[in-house]
């Protein structure tokens, strides 16, 4: 009697394994489907019949066909919570785009941060590895049996962030000033770590203690000061330098420090002063050539100077991004700068926007910060070099959710 009781128990229980399976642990459902295997094999006893006659051909009870639940695992964990975040765990079919995404693409990037990894990725790394040249199909199902994917939420508030979007400038310049190229980028001074913050962008102009440190520290010399502006906020670069000689060839200037300085935007600050209405790029450059006289006060208005470092461009890092704040190179359309207090770096992340810059549905891997980038559902999108993806760069402003994916 209490075997047909356990099994009874089982098959109710089964038939409503759709919309209660986000309570059963993997354990409940593997228990449940070993009763109704053993109800399957196993003739039971029967109850007798009004007349107290046990019918002439007992049957046992038949175990259902147990189908995989599609996309979804069984949730096994309660909700993490950040110091900027709560992560809820989902489904996986929770996921827009999820069975469409080509995962292959985003494995490089993934592969990558592998070789900066922390716990707890450095017992996945391996598998990543291994699965480089095995189809999505196969990647897919990896993420399945070893991740669980969490919304990412904040505190307070709606799930939808902002996403916005770098890039990595190339930019002519020369070795030595000339009357056309006098704006330097310099190396971090020596006095960088016993002065906090360090002089602002206006004191660095105006102060003779300030100049007289960065003597010798010039890398390089733009010609536009806009141009060198925009390489600081970047972070990185590629400058196409002639030498003392005339030669030429392409260096990676990469962040190397700061002054410690606030970060204002210029484009904010022409909007409340009202002078523009479109603070793209080409909006404050329209300005500017409009208003020659004003463009120190504009840069003055942010004291933040960012310093760099200059990379040789050899074999493969001639083809690869710059290195982010997993110190791992970026990957076009893969990497995203998030806020650490919200996602860690190194993670996988579903990322969904929608909007007239970009709509996509895809994996990306959290490999790199910046000072603007705050916030639970926040994300910069590294979108690679050169021109075309700085103008969609300087587009891309839209909404956005995350969903991290994360060892189970």
């Amino acid at each position: 009697m209490y075997l047909r009781n356990e099994c009874e128990w089982a098959l109710g229980l089964m038939s409503w394994a759709q919309p209660v399976r986000q309570w059963l642990t993997r354990a409940s459902v593997i228990g449940i489907v070993g009763i109704l295997t053993s109800c399957a094999s196993t003739p039971l006893p029967s109850p007798q019949d009004s007349q107290g006659q046990a019918p002439s051909s007992p049957s046992p009870v038949q175990a259902p066909v147990i189908t995989p639940l599609e996309n979804d695992a069984p949730i096994l964990t309660e909700a993490i919570v950040r110091s900027k975040s709560r992560w809820q765990p989902v489904a996986w079919s929770a996921l827009p785009g999820w069975e469409q995404d080509a995962l292959h693409e985003a494995w490089s990037a993934w592969i990558l941060g592998c070789e900066r990894a922390a716990a707890p990725w450095v017992a996945l790394c391996p598998d990543i590895r291994r699965l480089s040249i095995a189809d999505d199909a196969a990647k897919r199902a990896w993420m399945r049996s070893k991740l669980q994917p969490y919304r990412v939420e904040p505190l307070q508030g709606t799930t939808e962030g902002l996403l916005t979007s770098y890039y990595e400038p190339v930019m002519d310049a020369q070795r030595v000033a000339s009357s056309s190229h006098r704006v330097p980028l310099w190396q971090p001074p020596a006095t960088l770590a016993q002065r906090k913050p360090w002089y602002s962008r206006k004191e660095i102009d105006t102060v003779p203690e300030a100049q007289a440190a960065l003597r010798g520290k010039e890398i390089a010399y733009l010609a536009d000061p806009i141009d060198a502006l925009i390489l600081q906020i970047q972070g990185s670069g590629k400058l196409r330098i002639t030498e003392n000689d005339g030669s030429q060839k392409t260096v990676r200037v990469a962040f190397a420090g700061t002054n410690d300085q606030p970060y204002r935007s210029v484009g904010r600050w022409l909007l409340d002063q009202g002078l523009i209405r479109d603070a793209s790029w080409p909006g404050i450059k329209a300005w500017i050539a409009a208003n020659p006289a004003r463009v120190q006060e504009m840069l003055w208005s942010n004291p933040r100077m960012v310093f760099f470092k200059e990379e040789t461009l050899v074999g493969s890092s001639a083809t690869l991004g710059p290195r982010g704040a997993q110190s791992v190179p970026l990957t076009a359309g893969r990497s995203i700068a998030v806020d650490r207090e919200s996602i860690p770096l190194g993670a996988p992340v579903w990322l969904q926007t929608s909007g007239e810059a970009l709509t996509t549905q895809r994996l990306v891997i959290a490999q790199d910060v910046g000072s603007a980038i705050l916030g639970a559902v926040r994300a910069d999108y590294y979108m690679g070099s050169g021109d075309a993806a700085g103008e969609l760069a300087g587009r891309l402003k839209q909404g956005l959710q995350l969903w991290v994916l994360w060892p189970r």
